[in-house]
């Protein structure tokens, strides 16, 4: 089995549950616009952005570092992952600590104060998911994706169940005037979007239960190993914290500068951030469909990261980063063309036609999730060459274009303008991190092959843009997008034979 093809196997089985999961995760979307209001959902959509941050900030790189170190160090591979455990139990159990402590004061920070639950509950959700990803790392290492699989599966699974329960049984029947003993032991009205996050954290629980059996500490505490991965970690921390921030940010800041926006308009409090969340729901609710195309990203790289590292001591291993590239990329436009041509059918995963008013972010932030992909392929540089000090500058830059832009253009073009710093923001870090990488670690990446599949995949958009993204089409139009996209297959089998051969 060649190494591309073993690559590819991988990051199949890890779709399996990071694309299929999340997919299934997705489709809580049409559920939680039916039954709560924008801006209650806008408030699951700030919520679940500060918890992707406080995750990167309790694993602060270590992941990154265990791949690296259990490379160097495979005759002591047990003391390498025992010490990394050890670190990032000891500083999870002190952030729910100090979450729990302070929930009120946070609470009140972030405008819910009737909820501070909502902090303890989010608290433990990042500090249990923060453990539990170094399990989950050493699984990926070891090339266990079969057990990677079917942990995320469980985990799904219970997440959409209680879900389900939740608020398509014990909400909507409550609200209906029907009620149980089970309705009435379990549901509380008060509680209302905290069923999303009760659900979510039990799922935690029982994924870090299932996961017990790898938490081994079988090695001694080294603070020195310890000092030696920070070392390496410390810059990924930041390359996590920028990634997160450009993703998240624009939501965040989305909500507080429409917020003050209304307030000086003369709208009142209560109004000014019912709109605020409002408008914030709506991106958030249709940045989900580009989603598809981000799950397919972190398959790739549960995969490729653990993959590369084995395969830096093979001769031909930049050549086979380039092949990897150039599939990559095939993808992720086939990908973009798929949702983009259909358009029309992927909007009712939005089963609310209050959200279809922001359809005109989805190719932009689609595009945006291309250029991260290819940034997400070659940063692998700087990670092998040991000089992840330049992705903290290169995510850094990143995080300027991201605040830059949506401060100056969110008061006039609200969430479009937080697509484009998106689209922005990760055009200039792949840029960027190509020319570092080809003056520090150069790669042949074959560019010609690269820019003809980005721009076929753009012309193809071009051509099917006079159709409004939120009438249905006819069966005439379907046929239309279908050949379109059949185009760009052929052209990838022109280009790409004898394409069994290659693999």
């Amino acid at each position: 089995m060649s190494s591309i093809r073993k690559l590819i196997g991988q990051t199949a089985i890890y779709g399996s549950s990071s694309i299929i999961g999340r997919f299934l995760n997705f489709l809580l979307t049409p559920l939680y616009v039916i039954q709560f209001s924008n801006e209650q959902y806008g408030i699951i959509t700030e919520m679940y952005a500060y918890v992707a941050f406080l995750v990167v900030l309790l694993t602060y790189g270590m992941e990154t570092a265990l791949f690296r170190f259990s490379n160097e160090n495979k005759n002591n591979f047990n003391q390498v992952y025992s010490n990394t455990l050890f670190s990032i139990l000891s500083t999870s159990s002190f952030f729910i600590l100090i979450v729990s402590i302070f929930s009120q004061d946070i609470a009140n920070l972030l405008k819910y104060p009737e909820h501070a639950e909502y902090i303890i509950w989010f608290g433990m959700i990042v500090g249990i998911d923060a453990i539990s990803s170094m399990a989950l790392a050493q699984l990926r290492l070891k090339e266990k994706a079969k057990k990677f699989a079917l942990i995320n599966f469980l985990n799904v699974g219970v997440n959409i169940s209680l879900n389900l329960f939740f608020i398509l049984y014990c909400k909507v029947n409550h609200d209906n005037g029907y009620s149980n003993w089970i309705i009435d032991t379990l549901y509380n009205p008060e509680i209302g979007v905290g069923y999303v996050f009760i659900s979510n954290l039990i799922a935690s629980i029982i994924k870090f239960l299932a996961l017990i059996s790898e938490m081994n500490f079988s090695g001694n505490f080294d603070f020195s190993i310890i000092r030696s991965m920070l070392k390496y970690s410390g810059p990924m921390l930041l390359v996590g914290l920028a990634y997160v921030i450009n993703e998240t940010l624009d939501r965040a800041m989305l909500k507080e500068i429409l917020y003050s926006q209304y307030l000086e308009s003369g709208i009142s409090r209560t109004e000014s951030l019912k709109l605020a969340l409002s408008q914030n729901g709506i991106y958030g609710a249709n940045y989900k469909i580009t989603m598809i195309i981000s799950m397919f990203i972190q398959a790739f790289r549960y995969a490729s990261e653990p993959f590369f590292f084995k395969d830096e001591v093979n001769k031909n291993s930049k050549e086979t980063l380039s092949k990897v590239m150039n599939y990559f990329i095939i993808m992720l436009v086939f990908i973009f063309l798929v949702i983009t041509l259909y358009l029309q059918l992927f909007k009712y995963f939005i089963n609310n036609p209050d959200y279809w008013e922001g359809l005109n972010v989805v190719p932009i932030l689609l595009g945006a999730n291309i250029f991260l992909g290819i940034y997400t392929s070659l940063s692998i540089w700087y990670k092998l060459s040991d000089k992840t000090i330049y992705g903290a500058y290169i995510s850094g830059f990143g995080v300027l274009v991201t605040v830059a832009i949506n401060f100056l253009l969110i008061p006039k073009y609200g969430y479009l303008a937080s697509a484009y710093a998106t689209l922005s923001c990760y055009g200039c870090m792949m840029i960027l991190s190509y020319f570092l990488g080809q003056k520090h670690y150069k790669v042949p990446y074959n560019l010609r092959k690269f820019f003809i599949y980005m721009g076929s995949g753009i012309l193809i958009y071009i051509l099917s843009i006079p159709i409004n993204p939120t009438q249905n089409l006819s069966l005439l139009q379907y046929g239309y997008h279908t050949f379109l996209l059949i185009s760009f297959l052929i052209l990838v089998l022109i280009i790409e034979k004898p394409f069994s051969k290659i693999v």
